[in-house]
């Protein structure tokens, strides 16, 4: 297992003159020069974008001063390291000298999985440019990199090191995924997540009494062989220098939830980009930016969150059968309902990671209940909310309860529905700009 702290060198002052300048980070350790790909020719910029950022000019420090006075950890599980702390970095440019065209930011070092992804998108401009673009255009007016700690705790893991190990790590280290290094190849191939424990558990687990040899003996790259097989697909990642809306997109539409933040020269690994990261970024601004009509309308009038068919468990299943739902449905939380169809819990998938931290994996047959006593102390209870609230309210709620989800609940507290981050996001950003909404997928 290599572990990297602070993979970013200084920021320098931009070059007024190229707004679209690249910015390369520290060559650090292993990721020097192993991964590389040509720099793309800076595109010139002959108009600012058409967002009213004035009031930034004059404070040009406010938005680094807003998103680092956030006390709450990024979504990984990623947590401040100050052993790693980088100094101060100097202060953002206006906006009207580094705000890319939307060409220009996909031009600027889309990656292999970046070409196939953005796809030369033509969403409707004139929605863009009308009220309930305002978010559109904030998310095309800054960077990856303008959401990237000064100083955060990146896990990589080699693939050759043993799946126990890995997710040992995970959890001595608080982080929910790592990028995977395959030295043969001298690049990241794919990314270890909480998924990939819980599908090896729905795979291999037969009963308390017979170990998962799997899980004890099988290497990383030895998982992947067996469980990708015919459906093996190049790592999704982002440059830096891309913009937050195309973040976005790649987030939802390749359904995925941790997107590795890669410079395309160096080939270092600088960060994991997640929906609870971007929203709440996102959010941290909206009292300055001019106020979409869709934000006063409510989660039935927009037809926001899924509200068919819905997977749900009781106190006493098992949690294997959770697991099974898990894999299944490509859920990534159970609502959990006691005999009256009240909701009294919630079990996600971060929860399954602590039975490697209690090394409780090898019985499955205990029930939810049981497995979810270690919280008991800190948890307050399931996030809720109702179709006749605002989606202004609902962004305020999600982002301040900083949860990934919320369960829809009717006036007796039953389970009506669930809204996800992927779907909020889909809502403010992709929806306005003509993209069609995706099936939510939570993992």
């Amino acid at each position: 297992m290599k572990r990297f702290g602070s993979l970013r060198g200084n920021k320098k002052p931009k070059d007024q003159n190229r707004s679209t300048q690249r910015r390369q980070s520290e060559p650090h350790g292993l990721f020097a020069s192993s991964v590389s790909s040509s720099p793309s020719t800076p595109t010139q910029v002959t108009k600012p974008h058409p967002f009213p950022l004035e009031s930034y000019k004059q404070e040009p420090e406010r938005l680094e001063n807003r998103i680092y006075a956030s006390s709450s950890p990024p979504d990984t599980g990623q947590r401040f390291c100050l052993a790693f702390q980088s100094p101060v970095r100097p202060p953002l440019a206006s906006p009207t000298h580094h705000v890319p065209l939307r060409n220009a930011a996909l031009a600027a070092a889309p990656g292999p999985a970046e070409a196939g992804m953005l796809e030369k998108l033509e969403f409707q401009e004139e929605a863009e440019d009308s009220e309930s673009g305002v978010y559109i255009r904030f998310m095309r007016s800054h960077k990856c990199y303008d959401i990237v700690p000064t100083s955060s705790k990146l896990v990589v893991f080699d693939t050759t090191l043993q799946v126990k190990k890995a997710f040992f790590a995970l959890v001595a280290n608080g982080v929910r995924a790592a990028p995977l290094w395959e030295s043969k190849k001298q690049s990241f191939v794919g990314m270890l997540t909480i998924t990939d424990f819980i599908n090896i558990l729905h795979r291999y687990y037969k009963s308390p009494m017979v170990q998962i040899y799997e899980l004890e003996e099988h290497k990383i790259e030895t998982w992947r062989e067996l469980y990708l097989q015919e459906t093996f697909k190049p790592l999704v990642n982002i440059s830096p220098d891309a913009s937050l809306f195309d973040a976005v997109y790649s987030l939802i539409k390749n359904k995925i939830h941790r997107l590795p933040v890669i410079d395309p020269i160096s080939g270092n690994a600088l960060y994991i980009l997640t929906h609870k990261r971007i929203l709440k970024f996102l959010q941290l601004f909206m009292s300055d930016m001019p106020k979409p009509a869709f934000m006063k309308q409510n989660l039935d009038e927009l037809g926001i969150g899924t509200y068919h068919n819905i997977a749900f468990i009781h106190p006493d299943t098992p949690i294997i059968k959770a697991l099974n739902i898990f894999v299944e449905r490509r859920i990534s939380a159970l609502p959990v309902v006691d005999e009256s169809g009240k909701v009294v819990d919630i079990y996600s998938k971060f929860d399954v990671i602590n039975l490697a931290a209690e090394k409780t994996y090898n019985n499955l047959d205990i029930t939810v209940t049981q497995a979810l006593q270690h919280r008991s102390q800190y948890f307050e209870g399931v996030v809720k909310c109702s179709k006749l609230e605002t989606l202004e309210t609902i962004v305020d709620r999600i982002v301040r309860a900083e949860v990934h989800r919320l369960v829809v609940v009717n006036e007796a507290d039953s389970i009506v529905g669930i809204i996800s981050l992927s779907d909020i996001l889909q809502a403010l950003i992709l929806t306005p700009a003509g993209a069609k909404p995706k099936e939510t997928e939570a993992e």
